[in-house]
């Protein structure tokens, strides 16, 4: 980085030495012994700092300096003197604006911390300048870098761009929710946690009018009364105790735009009284204000519970629930479309490997079969959760099945378009008792063989088998590698 650079301008060739030997070693020091060099170097050199003696026989220092005001405003500008008069301090601050007056005898550390400081002012005054600069120019492009990012949210979350295979049911649920985003109705998503229900409110609003306003999510499950009212309505400084300052509301926020309310199912009925007049009256106060703001915003709600069942059995207002189902959306858990499990993987390892910095090939056939027959209570978001683990641990560059937590190497094989057919299938509800003892007993070879990754020998030495023991029963089970 370069040195800071410092002019020294004295008729004196003793002062001027002293002067340049003292800065030298942190400045880039040039020297002038009268006023006309000293302006031709500063037409030369780009220069921070001037310091001018006052007593010259050409013309004063404050006269040079306030010659260099007009000409170079930029920089700061010291007067050296061993006359401290009055007048020619003011003369000094009024005629060349001058950073610092400086008398005689004057000490080397107090003159290198006034330097110092001149060179500073002069970077930070440059830096302000650029900024105020930037900000004449950041108008446009401001606007500019919000359509980019706007456009951008469009494209993550069209329709189209919803992971999933081509025989999905979420096809179907696409199709609705294309449907109704344009027009300006209430939804309801209904489904199991980690089914992707606010992933769908994302793009029902992305694909409605109100794309080009704000999107807004809060998960009102297990929140108390008034703070989810604070959250939703906003409130007033002091309204209560810990309101040191005033919060606009996320209703307000989105004003224009959606606001999508997750597990609405779980707000209490007191809490369910105030939103429903929010609702009908398009309009929210917040705490400890007697003044009503109005807000015109979409509400997209979503709930894993029966809201129709909680209705019956007094846990939800009917009428709540008629302002917020103006159209239910119903997205089937993962077990319910296995075909949807591959893509949806590999679309999450593309994601993680990208976050993780880990990159690896991808998943073994076996691996991908292994959780294409397990029925993903957590749906999606239990999907990531193993995916992200099993990536960490990999140790080379392939997911193997072994890899997996042995509950998903349990599960069934039965009715799984994806896996190889075999006769380890689900554990029969009835039957003889043989054959339920054979159909646990080939689910326990199996899972033991993928941990083992198909190693005979590690496997039989864990069930207490003998290799010709444990060959047998996989002939009978037809138990082979994927």
């Amino acid at each position: 980085m370069s040195r800071p650079r410092v002019l020294l301008v004295d008729d004196e060739p003793l002062s001027l030495e002293t002067l340049a030997r003292i800065l030298d070693e942190e400045f880039d020091v040039r020297t002038a012994t009268n006023p006309f060099d000293a302006e031709r170097i500063l037409e030369e050199d780009w220069i921070q700092v001037v310091i001018s003696d006052q007593r010259m026989p050409e013309m004063t220092g404050v006269e040079l300096l306030a010659r260099v005001r007009d000409r170079w405003p930029d920089m700061a500008r010291i007067i050296i003197s061993g006359y401290t008069e009055a007048e020619d301090i003011i003369d000094g601050i009024n005629r060349a604006g001058i950073h610092q007056y400086i008398t005689k005898p004057w000490h080397p550390d107090n003159l290198l911390l006034i330097v110092r400081n001149a060179c500073r002012l002069v970077e930070l005054q440059r830096e302000n300048a650029l900024l105020a600069l930037e900000m004449k120019m950041t108008g446009q492009s401001l606007e500019q870098r919000v359509a980019k990012q706007r456009e951008r949210l469009k494209r993550n979350f069209n329709l189209d761009a919803i992971v999933r295979s081509p025989e999905s049911p979420i096809n179907q649920v696409c199709d609705q929710i294309a449907q109704i985003a344009p027009y300006d109705i209430p939804v309801l998503l209904t489904g199991e946690s980690g089914t992707g229900k606010e992933l769908l409110a994302r793009a029902l609003h992305y694909n409605s009018p109100r794309a080009d306003k704000p999107f807004v999510a809060e998960n009102t499950g297990a929140m108390p009364d008034q703070l989810l009212e604070s959250e939703l309505f906003g409130h007033e400084k002091g309204a209560f105790t810990g309101a040191v300052n005033a919060r606009v509301g996320l209703f307000e926020q989105a004003d224009g735009g959606t606001i999508f309310l997750d597990e609405i199912g779980e707000v209490s009925t007191s809490f369910q009284v105030k939103l429903l007049r929010v609702l009908q009256e398009q309009e929210v106060r917040p705490i400890g204000s007697n003044r009503r703001r109005k807000v015109n915003v979409r509400v997209v709600a979503a709930t894993n519970r029966d809201l129709e069942q909680e209705i019956r059995e007094g846990r939800f207002r009917e009428d709540l629930y008629y302002r917020l189902a103006g159209v239910r959306v119903h997205l089937p858990p993962l077990r319910e479309r296995p075909m949807d499990i591959w893509p949806i993987a590999e679309h999450i390892l593309a994601e993680a490997v990208r976050d993780f910095a880990k990159p690896v090939e991808g998943f073994t056939q076996e691996a991908l079969d292994c959780m294409a027959r397990y029925s993903w209570p957590g749906n999606v978001r239990e999907l990531q959760n193993e995916i992200q683990r099993v990536l960490v641990l990999a140790p080379g560059h392939q997911l193997t099945a072994d890899l997996l937590d042995p509950r998903i190497l349990r599960a069934d094989d039965a009715d799984v378009p994806f896996a190889e057919p075999n006769r380890a299938e689900a554990l029969p509800a009835d039957g003889t008792l043989k054959d339920r003892v054979e159909a646990l007993e080939a689910r326990i070879l199996r899972e033991t063989l993928i941990r083992h990754q198909w190693n005979k020998t590690q496997a039989a030495d864990e069930l207490g088998l003998s290799r010709v023991g444990l060959r047998s029963k996989l002939e009978r089970y037809g138990l082979i590698p994927n």
